[in-house]
């Protein structure tokens, strides 16, 4: 795993909720969802339903973006992740297991699992120094 991957997936094991933007004919929305990191596939996986607005829109346009961020009004420790990705149903096992291992209580929903595969973010740390930015491609 290069440096910059590693320094996102460092990240992003510290947090649980993403926001999901997607759009379709021309109508954006955004939603959050609890997510895991799958960094052998640099993927998160969320659950959501077919009845969602997001999951709608997803069936007809699947690019999507994707942002996690650490909430504080410390300018010396803001960090930040945003990504353009693509977005399908997952059908992985190991999504699933490793799902329900980190958010156990959504086991009892049996929801469908969508995997998010991340093709170029761009993470601001300002722990790195002011304004900091690593961009990581496919």
């Amino acid at each position: 795993m290069d440096a910059v991957l590693e320094k996102i997936e460092e990240f992003v094991s510290e947090h649980h909720l993403l926001t999901l933007s997607t759009s379709h004919k021309n109508m954006p929305h955004a939603c959050s969802a609890f997510y895991i990191f799958d960094k052998e596939r640099v993927s998160f996986v969320i659950a959501s339903d077919y009845e969602t607005q997001h999951i709608k829109n997803v069936q007809l346009n699947s690019q999507v973006s994707v942002t996690v961020a650490l909430e504080t009004e410390s300018i010396g420790i803001i960090q930040g992740l945003q990504c353009q990705a693509v977005m399908r149903k997952s059908d992985n096992m190991l999504h699933k297991k490793a799902y329900y291992k980190r958010f156990p209580y959504a086991a009892a929903m049996n929801p469908i699992l969508w995997e998010i595969k991340v093709g170029e973010m761009k993470f601001t740390n300002n722990r790195l120094g002011f304004g900091k930015k690593l961009i990581w491609k496919r």
